[in-house]
C-alpha cells in the first residue's frame, strides 16, 4: 500500500484517484500561480510540475499533481472567467475539433516525473440557445474550455480521440503507468 498526496482541490480528481484502490490519499493543494505564457501542451506540464514541487509531503509519499488545458486553434482555454467568457468558448468549439491536455507529475523524495496526455475532441454543432442553456447550468464556469465531459457537457461532444478520463482532468492509464515506475503496486 503507498501513500499517495493529491495536490488538488477538486472532488472530481479525488474520486478518479481513488479508482487505485488499496492506497491511502492525503489531499493537499498547493498555493501556486498557475499562470503560464506557454503553449497549453506545454503548459500543462510546466504548471503540474510547480504544483507538485509546491505541495507538503511526508517522507515515503507519493505527490500526484494534474493540470488540464484546452486548446482551439492554437488558443489555449483556461476556466472561464465568467459566463460570457464561457458563452465565448462554447460558440468558438461548436461543430469544431480541439485538443484537451493534462499535465499529470508524480513526485517524491526520491525523484520526479512529468508527461502530458493530449485527447482530440470534437463538438457537435450548437445553436445559441443550447450554448444559453448549459452555460445557465453553471457548470462551464469551473472547467478548462468551459465544459464538464462527466456532466452535461457529455451532451456537446460529438467525437473524442483519445483518453476519456484525460478530457476529465486525470488520465487514469497513463497515472497507472506512471505509479508503476514509481514502484506502486496496482
Amino acid at each position: 500500500m503507498s501513500a499517495l498526496v493529491l495536490a488538488s482541490s477538486s472532488p472530481r480528481r479525488l474520486q478518479l484517484l481513488q479508482q487505485f484502490e488499496g492506497h491511502t490519499i492525503r489531499v493537499a493543494p498547493p498555493d501556486i500561480d498557475e499562470s503560464s505564457g506557454l503553449p497549453a501542451s506545454q503548459a500543462v506540464a510546466d504548471i503540474s510540475r510547480r504544483k507538485a514541487l509546491a505541495t507538503a509531503f511526508h517522507p515515503g509519499e507519493i505527490v500526484i499533481a494534474a493540470d488540464t488545458l484546452v486548446e482551439l486553434g492554437g488558443r489555449t482555454l483556461g476556466k472561464p472567467s465568467d459566463a460570457a467568457a464561457a458563452r465565448d468558448m462554447l460558440t468558438n468549439m461548436a461543430g469544431r475539433w480541439h485538443m484537451v491536455y493534462t499535465g499529470i507529475t508524480l513526485h517524491s523524495d526520491s525523484h520526479t516525473l512529468t508527461e502530458v496526455e493530449q485527447t482530440r475532441v470534437r463538438f457537435a454543432p450548437l445553436t445559441e440557445r443550447e450554448i444559453k442553456r448549459y452555460v445557465s447550468s453553471g457548470e462551464p464556469l469551473d472547467k478548462a474550455g468551459a465544459y464538464g465531459i462527466q456532466g452535461r457537457g457529455a451532451l456537446l461532444v460529438s467525437a473524442i480521440e483519445g483518453d476519456f478520463y484525460n478530457v476529465m482532468g486525470l488520465p487514469l492509464y497513463r497515472l497507472g503507468q506512471l505509479l508503476v515506475n514509481f514502484g506502486v503496486r496496482l
